[in-house]
């Protein structure tokens, strides 16, 4: 794959895949390509069983800076809406396995909303984290009204929204944004151990998992329940459950196929 290209797909090691932003002299700030690139990605990894975590991560200085505002002052509000971004957004949102977001630098507009998406996001020290849109006179379209709120509750989002400030990766964490806040340099070495950690594990389990948690907050408590329920029901019946079941009591590790 060429260098040049604006999102790159890595294998570093079996069962681990690595989304990574690269337009570094734009701080990796979303275009329409880099959004497309992005779904394309997902969408990939969607059809690779064998990839069972993934990390989502930019360089150093920035994770994402937000929407390409050269690119975005140039569209007319019919325009905006033809580029169907929610539809490139959705492609990794859809995606069944674990993401985590490896952040360095700033994760601003976009660049937060992208964050939101993955289901674990690991912090450097020097981390920045905003939705600033109001300030170029729009908000948040990509989630980032409606996933920050459930994140971080009604008063942090409103406060993050409509004054568009940037807060540190500690403040971060405190609000119940970032799970673990590392030194810069070892942002991406936490992530890997994570996700070996996460790929090691039953992948049935992780994807019913994250469905349950990412689904059942918008049914009825009732309905929810049922759908925990349901998934481990299915789970009870797997493969992977009975070697994970002799792993255990024969004190050794487990190796699981996704059946």
């Amino acid at each position: 794959m060429s260098e040049k290209a604006e999102v790159l797909l890595e294998y570093p090691e079996d069962h681990i895949a690595v989304v990574r932003l690269n337009r570094p002299k734009a701080y990796n700030a979303l275009n329409l390509n880099s959004r497309t690139l992005i779904a394309e990605k997902f969408n990939e990894l969607k059809m690779r069983e064998d990839i069972r975590a993934v990390i989502i991560t930019g360089s150093e200085k920035a994770f994402a800076a937000g929407a390409d505002l050269k690119e975005m002052s140039v569209l007319s509000a019919v325009d905006y809406y033809k580029t169907h971004v929610e539809l490139l957004y959705n492609a990794f949102a859809d995606y069944p396995r674990p993401v985590i977001a490896a952040v360095n630098g700033f994760a601003l507009g976009g660049g937060m909303e992208l964050a939101m998406i993955s289901d674990i996001i690991l912090a450097g020290k020097g981390a920045k984290f905003g939705q600033p849109e109001v300030k170029v006179g729009v908000m948040p379209g990509a989630g980032g009204s409606q996933r920050l709120v459930r994140a971080v509750g009604k008063y942090n989002a409103m406060r993050l929204c409509l004054t568009g400030m940037m807060i540190g990766a500690e403040e971060a964490k405190d609000m119940g944004l970032v799970c673990e806040v590392l030194d810069d340099d070892k942002v991406m070495d936490r992530a890997m151990e994570m996700a070996r950690e996460l790929a090691a594990l039953p992948p049935l389990g992780l994807e019913h998992i994250k469905y349950a948690i990412l689904h059942g907050p918008d049914m009825s408590l009732e309905s929810a329940l049922g759908l925990e329920r349901k998934s481990m029901q299915v789970l009870l019946s797997s493969k992977d459950r009975a070697e994970a079941t002799a792993a255990f009591i024969e004190k050794r590790s487990g190796t699981y196929k996704g059946e």
